[in-house]
């Protein structure tokens, strides 16, 4: 057999034997190692196996026990094996904490060029390694030379190879970092981590010395990865920590008690605790206890403990004592809240909340209502969540209404779940409510996120306009996990989208129209009155505040298109294109114009392109010619028509109608100004008085002495004022 032919037969089998042990590896092993000792160790069994061949190999050859092939070709065949099975199946696991919009373009940065430039470099490397070993090393004997030129060869790998343990040690250390990071951003999972690899990472940053603010991000790094089984972690460590730790590790156990570290948070309870931490863990006793000692809680009910383990011990007691102990426990309560420190009114409040029912404790809640406190008044809007008290749910919507109160009644409406849903959607649909009143129960109901409270706001998506329409929107898409944009899409479905944007489309058509039509108006004041005489005068003030106006509902809507296209297309592609297109370069407009080209496919879309595109109000209602027919009409008829769309139109918007239609002196429908009069805002009350006044003053007399008593405080003051100036005073 010929040399050739060795080779050849040689290669084959060695081909054929490594490609049984790789598919075996794959099959019976990667998963499973990744899984037992994570993905780290399992990175660096590569390496460390080629470091302890090569040494073993350096040494037998050197002994001259093996022949040096022998151990190249076992090193060849290590790196063949482990390279293509228990790295390639690490590797993805690797890039998951970087962001998804640069992600992609790292990993193919790093396998389509990191990875071939590092193989020509050692190739280079290589060459440049034998061409120097053949200069240094003696050549007297041919073989000898090969053997020693190998052996440099070797001892390099092994060098490397211990670079390479060095390396992936070191992206183990800021790998905890990075995925902290990303789970503040809400992206991370239970399947897109190593979770034992993980949980060791974390307990290594616990018990090293350091800064407290990395080991509390280790801490909800891991309850956000895997909030179940979090005691597993922390429980053990847990006497070890400083106070602020053990009260978040606490804190975070309680979330989902488990008897199994019950024990461990009895020593803890044991020794000398800070106030806060010894409240927590005689509650995580008596959660996962199934026979408290009730008696053991009364030596903290005495007036000489803090008033945080006294709330807590009363309240615990309320629950589980016979009639006696609660007896006991509500008089130490009873105390508190009346007590004159601050503190006690405060931790006495909290208490309330742990209790399973307030009993003879309810008659204080008007009273603590009232506190001077603003401490006790939130902690009571939590009480009056966690006990389901619905003669006081009132008080948690007044909360939202002032500044002080609006985050602690937010988060205790949101307790609530769907039984807070009713009470919200008659708050959110109350017109006569402030704008901001409103918006706080569209967030609490995205916030609280059920199916139900999902099905309300799509519902109302459909049917609400303006300002309500972009709230929603925009709360949608803040759900986490994207469960507001998926919410949307199983109940409407894209072509439900595609109809919502299509709507928007036709009424920025309808603005345009009203620019076009009332342009001579705001250019030259060119006024047609009510008795057919027309006048020219330079363009007033009040009818470019009714085009600015307008040109702010077109603003509006155009955000709203933005806003609709998030839900069928990436957000980033699409902030992309809206932030291009609102900057106004015509070079950055183009280039926003071309990523919603590329990106848009709905049926719409070359009217959408063309209406963000930088023409004028003409050509761009003509653009919209499949949407919508325009008929020009004159500029009082145009304002009438305006005000028919009144329901679409911003509250602003609409007072400028009238005071135009004042000035101008253009006659209005009754049905319009009847129905604008009895409109929630008083600014659009006031327009529509001061028009009634130059157009109809005998049905002015007879509709003030009905307005009277306007809440609005400067609509009653002119109601008072036209009442005496035309007279009126004697027809109430």
């Amino acid at each position: 057999m010929s040399v050739a032919s060795k080779i050849a037969s040689f290669l084959g089998i060695y081909e054929g034997i490594q490609g049984l042990f790789q598919v075996g590896t794959q099959w019976f092993a990667s998963s499973r190692l990744v899984e037992r000792i994570g993905v780290f160790v399992t990175a660096m069994i590569l390496p460390a196996g080629i470091a302890i061949l090569g040494v073993l190999t350096l040494g037998s050859s050197l002994g001259q026990l093996v022949p040096v092939f022998i151990g190249l070709v076992f090193l060849r065949f290590l790196d063949e094996l482990l390279h293509y099975t228990l790295l390639e199946t690490v590797s993805p696991v690797l890039f998951q904490p970087i962001p998804d919009n640069i992600r992609s373009g790292i990993q193919t940065l790093v396998n389509g060029v990191g990875e071939p430039l590092s193989c020509g470099v050692t190739g280079v490397g290589i060459l440049i390694l034998l061409w120097v070993t053949q200069h240094i090393l003696p050549t007297t004997d041919e073989k000898q030379f090969h053997d020693q030129q190998s052996l440099v060869f070797i001892g390099i790998i092994v060098l490397l190879s211990l670079v390479w343990l060095f390396v992936v040690w070191l992206i183990r250390s800021q790998y905890v970092g990075l995925l902290v990071k990303s789970a503040e951003r809400g992206r991370l999972g239970v399947t897109d981590v190593d979770l034992k690899a993980l949980k060791r990472a974390v307990v290594e940053t616990l018990e090293q010395p350091g800064g407290e603010d990395d080991k509390r991000s280790c801490i909800e790094l891991l309850t956000q990865i895997d909030p179940k089984n979090v005691g597993e972690v922390l429980a053990p460590i847990l006497e070890g920590l400083p106070p602020a730790l053990q009260r978040q590790s606490l804190e975070t156990m309680l979330q989902h008690p488990n008897p199994a570290y019950l024990a461990i948070v009895r020593k803890l309870s044991e020794q000398s605790l800070p106030p806060e931490v010894l409240a927590l863990a005689l509650r995580y006793i008596w959660l996962t206890d199934a026979e408290p000692n009730i008696d053991s809680l009364r030596p903290y009910l005495q007036p000489t403990v803090d008033p945080v383990v006294r709330g807590t011990a009363a309240a615990l007691i309320m629950r589980r004592g016979d009639r006696l102990q609660k007896a006991e426990a509500t008089n130490t309560l009873r105390q508190m809240l009346t007590h004159k420190q601050e503190r006690e009114r405060v931790m006495g409040t909290r208490a309330l909340g742990e209790a399973d029912y307030l009993q003879g404790l309810r008659l204080h809640i008007p009273n603590l209502l009232q506190d001077e406190s603003l401490r006790v008044r939130c902690a009571l809007l939590d009480v009056i969540s966690a006990t389901h008290s619905e003669e006081y749910y009132p008080s948690l919507v007044r909360g939202l209404g002032y500044k002080s109160t609006r985050e602690s009644a937010l988060g205790a409406i949101v307790k609530l779940h769907n039984d807070a849903i009713p009470l919200l959607v008659h708050l959110a649909e109350d017109i006569h409510k402030s704008d901001l009143v409103r918006l706080q129960a569209w967030i609490a109901l995205g916030e609280i996120g059920t199916v139900e409270a999902i099905d309300i706001l799509v519902g109302n998506l459909i049917t609400a306009w303006g300002t309500t329409r972009r709230n929603i929107l925009r709360i949608l898409l803040k759900m986490p996990s994207e469960v507001g944009i998926e919410g949307v899409l199983d109940r409407i479905g894209r072509s439900g989208v595609e109809t919502l944007i299509e709507q928007e489309l036709m009424f920025i058509g309808q603005i345009y129209a009203g620019m076009v039509d009332l342009s001579p108006v705001t250019t030259y004041g060119n006024f047609q009155a009510v008795d057919g005489n027309s006048a020219s005068e330079p363009a007033s003030d009040t009818a470019q505040l009714l085009q600015r106006a307008l040109a702010g509902l077109e603003s509006d809507a155009t955000d709203r298109c933005f806003l609709l296209m998030k839900f069928l297309y990436p957000l980033d592609t699409v902030q992309a294109a809206a932030f291009n297109i609102a900057s106004g370069q015509p070079s950055l407009v183009a280039r926003g114009l071309e990523i919603l080209d590329n990106t848009v496919d709905i049926a719409s879309k070359r009217s959408l392109i063309n209406l963000l595109d930088q023409h004028s109000e003409r050509e761009k209602l003509s653009n919209l010619s499949e949407l919508m027919v325009y008929k020009p009409l004159s500029p009082s008829d145009r304002l009438r028509r305006l005000l028919e769309l009144r329901h679409f139109l911003s509250d602003w918007a609409l007072a400028c109608c009238f005071h135009l239609a004042r000035e101008a002196r253009w006659s209005l429908t009754a049905q319009q100004t009847l129905v604008c009069l009895r409109h929630p805002m008083g600014f659009v009350r006031e327009a529509v008085l001061a028009y009634l006044k130059i157009a109809s003053p005998r049905a002015l007399v007879e509709l003030l002495p009905r307005l009277q008593n306007d809440p609005d405080h400067l609509v009653s003051a002119q109601v008072e004022q036209m009442m005496a100036e035309l007279g009126a005073g004697g027809r109430r």
